[in-house]
């Protein structure tokens, strides 16, 4: 009998410890999931996922018998947590998932309050697209991609409509402005 103590003292034990190792999810972006989001998330399945939070429609695009053009998640506290882009697919699914809430963060530590230079030491920088406002960072073996604000670059680049932009021209400081998720 005493040994039975022991034996089921010891499975608790193990299984306290692992229940304390497992790492909180909910606001872990991986190229498969955003918290609670799967990237295999049907549109419909949403009000399950998000059942104790706030889902915003675009009304005007439903009102008019169309889908959604922007689906917005609020924690129930109040909180923007992501803006989601439905697919036009006949069984919509999530085609772009962009972060608001900076909780939210890739497996690697990057969030919305990061910086260039955080990104240049996490990932391998693939190509940087530029667009009037802003410089888009696409980086490889990952679907995230990070838009910076043209405001944050050198005054030279700022006006510039030029589509090369080297990583070496960013400064270390510039501040993510999104953080997205693009999902096929």
């Amino acid at each position: 009998m005493k040994k039975l103590s022991v034996v089921i003292g010891i499975c608790v034990l193990a299984v306290v410890v692992q229940c304390q190792k497992e790492k909180d999810t909910s606001f872990i972006i991986t190229n498969h999931n955003v918290g609670k989001l799967e990237r295999i998330s049907l549109i419909r399945d949403l009000d399950l996922i998000y059942d104790g939070d706030s889902i915003v429609r675009d009304t005007m695009q439903l009102a008019s018998g169309l889908g959604a053009r922007s689906i917005k998640i609020y924690e129930k506290g109040g909180s923007h947590l992501l803006t989601l882009t439905p697919s036009s697919d006949s069984i919509p699914k999530i085609q772009n998932v962009r972060i608001n809430d900076p909780r939210f963060e890739t497996e690697k530590g990057i969030g919305l309050n990061s910086t260039f230079k955080d990104i240049k030491e996490k990932y391998t920088i693939q190509k940087i697209v530029t667009s009037l406002n802003n410089i888009i960072i696409f980086v490889k073996d990952s679907d995230v991609y990070f838009t910076i604000d043209k405001s944050q670059l050198p005054e030279s680049l700022r006006y510039v409509s030029s589509p090369n932009i080297e990583p070496v021209q960013v400064p270390d400081g510039a501040k993510i402005k999104y953080l997205m998720i693009a999902w096929d």
